[in-house]
């Protein structure tokens, strides 16, 4: 196998695995909230909002394989992990309530899961994110090595 090719299944195997993130957090999000009945909060809201469109994205940009499925992506991704940092951090009381835009409904500091004492709903969608943002800077890595 040449190089090339060993270098364009690699850059593709890492979006399809961005691709499998993304779908696993849009699946979990819809089963927690269709199934398990927990009804989201704004900033379940954002992030959702941030995370749908990657499954999509990453799916266009593997068939073929699309180099600028970087630049697509990247600020759904960065913009993502940023809301779901501030979420976490909101969730274990670092930033207040009151700094929160979830005035009305849900509160963004309910805990609807807590499995070994920090991992929740919120903490899923930053590691989600961070997985992502991860495989896209490798991918990125890879383009320019070439």
């Amino acid at each position: 196998m040449k190089d090339a090719d060993k270098s364009s299944a690699k850059e593709w195997n890492i979006i399809f695995f961005a691709w499998l993130v993304a779908l696993i957090a849009m699946l979990g999000s819809l089963f927690l909230s269709e199934v398990m009945e927990y009804p989201p909060c704004t900033f379940c809201w954002y992030q959702r909002i941030l995370m749908y469109p990657l499954v999509v994205i990453f799916l266009v940009g593997l068939f073929p394989l699309e180099r600028s499925v970087f630049k697509y992506s990247i600020p759904f991704v960065v913009l993502g992990w940023l809301v779901a940092l501030y979420h976490n951090l909101l969730q274990f009381g670092i930033i207040s309530e009151e700094m929160t835009p979830c005035a009305q409904g849900i509160p963004c500091s309910t805990k609807y899961i807590d499995i070994f004492g920090f991992l929740t709903i919120p903490m899923l969608s930053f590691i989600a994110f961070s997985v992502i943002l991860a495989l896209l800077l490798l991918f990125f890595k890879g383009k320019t090595d070439e």
